[in-house]
């Protein structure tokens, strides 16, 4: 599995897009590359299948907060081994689902898993793995949970708020406290 300080992989995957784009037929999919959206962090998680039970409270957790990540520079990217297809269908088929802001991305070929190194050995699905991704591309953090457990987006941001502040972050640090001093 990839880890920190590693180069996120390129990928070019298909995707259904966030908003009310992703609601029709004509507007759904787009192309998104790891070049998109140069110049920002990127939040990339991985969920095993769509119309599940644990990943839509996840999906949508990240989507509450899809604002926050964005005040942050920080693009949001969900990733399957689902079709852009099946993404649709379950987003126009989930009430919490429609008004997701972020585009879920297609991995069927399974590339962008495999590349990654969350790919489920016994199952075959990805594992709900999060990485965050600096500007320059380089793995500032990985989590990675149980197929059965989910996972805290809001541990997500302040994960990444503390990446953020190039500064030493004791534990439980949260945004606007006091960063260590290294004497």
């Amino acid at each position: 599995m990839l880890t920190v300080g590693d180069r996120f992989p390129s990928f070019k995957l298909t995707a259904v897009e966030g908003g009310p784009k992703g609601l029709d037929l004509n507007t759904a999919f787009t192309t998104v590359t790891e070049a998109d959206q140069a110049g920002k962090w990127k939040l990339v998680f991985f969920w095993p299948k769509d119309f599940t039970f644990v990943c839509p409270t996840e999906i949508v957790a990240f989507g509450k907060l899809a604002r926050e990540f964005e005040d942050r520079d920080t693009v949001i990217y969900g990733v399957s081994t689902d079709s852009e297809f099946v993404h649709m269908n379950w987003r126009l088929h989930h009430a919490d689902l429609k008004d997701l802001p972020f585009a879920m991305l297609a991995d069927i070929k399974r590339e962008l898993s495999q590349g990654c190194g969350v790919l489920d050995k016994n199952e075959g699905v990805a594992l709900r793995a999060t990485f965050l991704v600096d500007p320059e591309g380089i793995i500032r953090y990985v989590g990675v949970n149980d197929l059965s457990v989910g996972r805290n987006p809001q541990e997500v941001l302040r994960i990444l708020d503390a990446l953020q502040t190039d500064e030493l972050c004791p534990c439980n640090w949260q945004k606007g406290e006091d960063v260590l001093k290294a004497a």
